[in-house]
């Protein structure tokens, strides 16, 4: 059967279990993004590599019956599927432990690829994949080839290096980070304390046009064609964080996608991301009326 390679958006990296206190969960950044691309009507595609155990297979039946193309998840005979031991802190802060290397550490290079993330609008990448030269070699090679290349920041100690990251940084159009990370990031090159003047320092040595920065409960900043949008956040009763980041960013892809302008975008994605961390997991189900209705009662709240 031929895979169908007509997907606005693909996104690249891992797919894992989460294995927390309460149980295993489906996890891994370009999974959750995907998933929630999905639930917006945007067809995503995921290249992946899954190993040929249960764990593998479940994922691969989970996005199945969500409708999430699973034609791209390669099949690794060595290397076991993803996992991830979470547990939180003394500060109930999760603590992860990335278990390496696993099946999505070693990504290859296929022809049929090379078709799939031409044709797709947006290339959604992240730091993680990059920590094995094999998947990080597919990936520069996509890159390559991408037409307008997301990078997902998300730095995972001792997962990543400055080396790297900067390489990714290089390729990108548009970056998702959060506080942290783009502190961290701005710190290795600039001594400067401001939000505004971190990002400009971003742009300047990276000629990335496009960021978005999330703040937890301080809300989420677009800098995007020289301005600057702020969105103040929104006041829920948070049930966990797990994965309200992607869903953040999924939105914001999904409004750029419909040429919705900025403002709407960052709005849309700072409720969709809230949303979700009003439910239990990264994947919950969900419909789009209930976030637009948590949109609109913040608005009557101002």
């Amino acid at each position: 059967m031929s895979k169908e390679n007509n997907h606005s958006v693909v996104c690249f990296g891992e797919v894992l279990w989460d294995i927390l206190p309460s149980g295993a969960v489906p996890g891994g950044a370009p999974m959750n993004v995907a998933y929630h691309l999905n639930k917006l009507n945007k067809n995503p595609a995921i290249i992946t590599r899954i190993g040929s155990d249960n764990r593998g297979k479940g994922l691969v039946d989970i996005f199945s019956e969500q409708g999430v193309c699973t034609d791209y998840f390669q099949v690794d005979y060595i290397y076991e599927t993803g996992k991830v031991f979470a547990k939180p802190n003394e500060h109930h802060e999760m603590v992860y432990d990335i278990v390496k290397p696993v099946a999505w550490d070693f990504i290859n290079w296929e022809e049929e690829l090379a078709d799939l993330v031409s044709n797709a609008e947006i290339f959604v990448f992240g730091s993680l994949a990059a920590r094995n030269k094999v998947s990080k070699d597919t990936l520069f090679r996509l890159l390559e080839i991408a037409k307008y290349k997301v990078l997902d920041i998300n730095l995972r100690a001792p997962h990543f290096n400055r080396r790297i990251v900067e390489e990714l940084l290089q390729k990108a159009d548009f970056v998702k980070m959060n506080q942290a990370e783009l502190e961290l990031i701005t710190g290795w090159f600039s001594d400067y304390s401001g939000i505004e003047d971190r990002l400009k320092s971003i742009r300047d040595k990276f000629n990335i046009s496009g960021m978005v920065v999330t703040m937890g409960g301080d809300g989420a900043l677009l800098y995007r064609n020289e301005e600057i949008i702020t969105n103040k956040g929104f006041t829920i009763e948070v049930v966990d964080t797990v994965g309200s980041g992607d869903a953040f960013l999924a939105g914001m892809l999904s409004k750029l996608l419909d040429k919705s302008g900025d403002k709407k975008a960052l709005e849309f994605a700072s409720g969709l991301g809230a949303f979700i961390a009003t439910q239990r997991g990264a994947c919950p189900q969900y419909d789009l009326e209930m976030v637009g209705n948590l949109i609109e009662e913040q608005k009557q709240k101002v």
